[in-house]
């Protein structure tokens, strides 16, 4: 069961946990950061964030509800990062995991979700349980709360890049079996690329809507003149994870082009055929039609008559294929 609100201060000396109840003293300390991790916005989260903390209702409010989109909104002393990542979900949709983030200046809040039910709660603390793991450790040693939620968004770049990379070994195994022509439901194939690009594009929109919302921190300085440097480096990153899903998506898009191509192809042939066996036929049915039921009667069916007419069909018969086969129809 997850803890309403985790509290760390981050230090020299390591990661150091303490209660809710010691957050107010703890946050007058100078001898390291205090880290505030929220997985769930309950009642007591939305206390700590208004009671303790004395944010702006709008920015509690952002804590508390889903945001379709990410965004930053600078406060005097703080800033509010809001950032999506990708989860698979089923039939080829792709769940948005919000991760929200406070920065100030001694101090980092992160809140998670609200999830829908579907995901797996464990999910949305992935990133933030990879960055934990790297501190404890001794592998990571942040020396300002910009620096230790600089760790976080490359965790969270690192979820897309790891999305990205699941998604281009779907499309290579898509690519094989057109290439190989092991398409048996073409249907079926094609709404299973379909449901390929649509993740590709999912991607491509976290990374780039992401990449803005860096700039704009970049444009306005929100982590000082000694935060631009990794300001900038997330600004890169979520570009290069952008322009490689733009590829991967083309070259998928590629792949239905070409499939497409060969079905269309197989269709139009199959057309072309129909219609010069209709056109060797034309001339049975035209003469049948016009003599009806004369031809064969019975005893006093007129035997060279008969032969006669079949003759008559089959050189017309022939003759319309001699003349498909010159204008190339087969």
């Amino acid at each position: 069961m997850w803890q309403p609100v985790d509290i760390r201060l981050v230090s020299d000396s390591g990661v150091e946990r303490f209660s809710v109840e010691e957050l107010g003293t703890l946050l007058k300390r100078e001898d390291g950061i205090v880290w505030v991790d929220i997985p769930t916005c309950d009642a007591q989260a939305v206390h700590v964030l208004s009671d303790v903390f004395g944010f702006h209702a709008l920015a509690v409010h952002d804590c508390v509800e889903r945001n379709a989109v990410p965004k930053v909104q600078v406060y005097s002393d703080h800033v509010l990062v809001v950032l999506h990542t990708p989860e698979r979900g089923k039939a080829g949709h792709v769940h948005y995991v919000e991760l929200d983030q406070i920065v100030g200046p001694r101090y980092l809040i992160t809140v998670h979700g609200p999830l829908n039910p579907a995901v797996d709660p464990k999910v949305a603390v992935s990133e933030t349980e990879a960055v934990l793991r790297r501190l404890e450790s001794g592998r990571l040693c942040p020396a300002s709360s910009y620096a230790l939620s600089y760790a976080i968004v490359t965790a969270v770049a690192t979820r897309l890049r790891d999305y990205l990379a699941t998604l281009s070994t779907d499309v290579w195994t898509l690519e094989q079996r057109v290439t190989a022509g092991q398409v048996l439901d073409n249907e079926a194939f094609l709404e299973e690329m379909f449901r390929g690009r649509h993740g590709l594009l999912a991607v491509r929109t976290m990374a780039s809507l992401s990449r803005e919302v860096f700039g704009r921190i970049a444009t306005l300085r929100a982590f000082g003149e000694r935060g631009q440097s990794v300001v900038a480096d997330a600004v890169d990153q979520f570009t290069r994870i952008t322009t490689m899903a733009d590829g991967q998506r083309e070259y998928l898009q590629g792949v239905i082009e070409y499939q497409q191509a060969r079905t269309n192809t197989k269709i139009a042939i199959a057309a072309e055929r129909l219609a010069v066996i209709a056109a060797v036929t034309l001339p049975i049915t035209a003469l049948s039609s016009v003599l009806g039921m004369n031809v064969i009667v019975n005893s006093r069916s007129d035997p060279v008559f008969l032969a006669v007419i079949v003759a008559v069909m089959v050189t017309m018969s022939v003759m319309l294929l001699v003349w498909s086969k010159r204008k190339g129809w087969w």
